[in-house]
Formats: C-alpha cells, sequence, structure tokens
C-alpha cells in the first residue's frame, strides 16, 4: 500500500493522525532561540502567550533527519507520497526534497508540492489516504492530487500586518498596505502558492467578507466545494466569513477550524483564513 507522510500544516497532531494512518513531520516555531515542535511542543495558546509576553516567533521545517528516518523506514516496502505544504510558504518541500535525495530508497519517494495549506491541505491529505487504503496505486493518487489543488483559493484577513511582513511572504504590492492597519485588508494566495498578494481593502468588516464573496462568485465557486474558515482564536470574525458563506452559498460545506502555530507565526495573531477547495465527490 501507498504510504503517505504530511506535516502539521494539515492541522493534524501526531496523535490524530496516528489514528488514520498518516505519517507527520511537525513543523516548527522558533522564539528567543527556542525550537518548539508544532502541536507536540507548542500550541496556538502557548504560542499567543509568548507574543504577548514579546516573543517573535518565525517558523522553520521539519528537520531533514526526521525524513529521512521516515523515508528509509516506509520505503522500504513500499511508494511514499510526502505531500507538503506549499512550497514558497514554508521551507518544508525544499527540505523534503534534501531528504530523498539522501535516503536509502529515493526511487520509492515522491515529494509533492500541495500549493495549499491547512483545509485544503488536509483534504488532499485525507483523500490521499482513503485511496491508498483502497488500494490505488501512486500514479492514481498523484493524479487526484494534481487535479484537487488546482481547484484551491486562499484568502487571508490579518489583523496584525507586521507578521506577514517579518515572514517575506507577501508581495511588494501587499507589504505597502502596512500603514493602513485601521481598514480592513484581504490578502489572496498566488496561484503558485508561493506569495501571498492584495486582493481588497475595505472600510467595514463587512465590505471585506463581501468582496471575499464576490470573488469566490466570480470564479465559479458552489455547493460542490469544501469552505474552511481558520482563524487565531479570533472567533468573531471567523463567525462573519462563515456567515458570509452561508448567505451566498446556501447549504455549503463550511469546517471552522482552529489555526495552527506556524501559521499564526506567518498570518499574526486574530488573522482568519477562508480557504476553498473542490470536494471529490
Amino acid at each position: 500500500m501507498t504510504k503517505i507522510i504530511s506535516d502539521t500544516s494539515t492541522l493534524y497532531t501526531p496523535e490524530q493522525a496516528k489514528e488514520v494512518g498518516l505519517y507527520l513531520a511537525p513543523l516548527c516555531v522558533n522564539i528567543s532561540g527556542q525550537n518548539y515542535r508544532e502541536f507536540v511542543d507548542i500550541d496556538d495558546n502557548k504560542l499567543l502567550s509568548l507574543i504577548k509576553e514579546g516573543g517573535i516567533p518565525k517558523t522553520s521545517q521539519p528537520p531533514v533527519g526526521e525524513k529521512i528516518d521516515l523515508y528509509n523506514s516506509l520505503g522500504k516496502d513500499d511508494d511514499v507520497i510526502d505531500i507538503t505544504i506549499a512550497d514558497g510558504l514554508s521551507g518544508a518541500y525544499n527540505s523534503a526534497l534534501s531528504a530523498k535525495e539522501s535516503c536509502e530508497c529515493p526511487e520509492k519517494i515522491t515529494v509533492f508540492n500541495s500549493k495549499t495549506l491547512c483545509g485544503p491541505h488536509r483534504y488532499v491529505v485525507d483523500e490521499a489516504l482513503k485511496m491508498a487504503k483502497e488500494g490505488a496505486s501512486k500514479d492514481e493518487i498523484l493524479a487526484m492530487l494534481e487535479k484537487s489543488v488546482a481547484t484551491e483559493l486562499s484568502m487571508l484577513v490579518p489583523v496584525d500586518f507586521s507578521f506577514l511582513k517579518r515572514g517575506g511572504r507577501i508581495s511588494k504590492a501587499a507589504a505597502s498596505l502596512g500603514g493602513l492597519l485601521k481598514l480592513h485588508i484581504c490578502v489572496i494566495k498566488t496561484d503558485d502558492g508561493k506569495m501571498i498578494e492584495k486582493h481588497s481593502i475595505s472600510r467595514t468588516l463587512k465590505g471585506n467578507v463581501n468582496s471575499m464573496m464576490q470573488e469566490l462568485t466570480k470564479r465559479g465557486y458552489d455547493n460542490s466545494y469544501l469552505f474552511t474558515v481558520a482563524h487565531a482564536q479570533n472567533p468573531e470574525l471567523a463567525e462573519a466569513i462563515k456567515a458570509g458563506i452561508e448567505k451566498t452559498f446556501p447549504g455549503a460545506n463550511i469546517d471552522v477550524v482552529a489555526l495552527s502555530p506556524a501559521f499564526i507565526t506567518q498570518g499574526g495573531p486574530g488573522c482568519c483564513a477562508l480557504q476553498v477547495i473542490k470536494l471529490a465527490h
């Protein structure tokens, strides 16, 4: 059976991953020189507490050695697909490629750049796991992944723009919005998954939500998609976006989830993401 590996961008804890048969390499957050493994040494509460104390976090990818050990162990007898968080938003993809080159069975390992994160990332990993358990081949699973991630869209409403600027994941145009924090800003992930750029600026939260719904409608999204609202301890903003989805797409499949420490490190405390991906069935 093809083995599936991913990272904690899927919002799976190691315990949850084990329950579903997923092999997981936690992303890491570094604060004040100390490294924390996501969902192992740190959760969103601890991260936000350290930020309030003045800590400035930065993300780091899973250790290469950890991936090499996984590849060596799983690749002895089976094909392995490692579905990583988007290249450009994290170094996990390139780290995985380095691990593949150094492992004992590189011909058995396929590293797949999901070009996404969080809700859609978890969804494609779940679909890959389902197909693997049903006996699908590596090539069949990869074909599904390519088709599915092409339907994904991710938008973000930041509250503290300094985190995005510090992470260097935003375009020059988006970075120039740093002085407009009293306005409601929405940024959108580029199609290649490597950057975040400006989408819209509104004077009110309602206007911001409306602009997001207009973008989804313009792109042809409907109830055949999964909508994920992921937030960094900002339930009010998450509820406003969820309400906008329910009004625009009655009966839509909507997941509201808490963001992981690594994503909060990028998006900042209070941020909220709206993500969409085509349902396989």
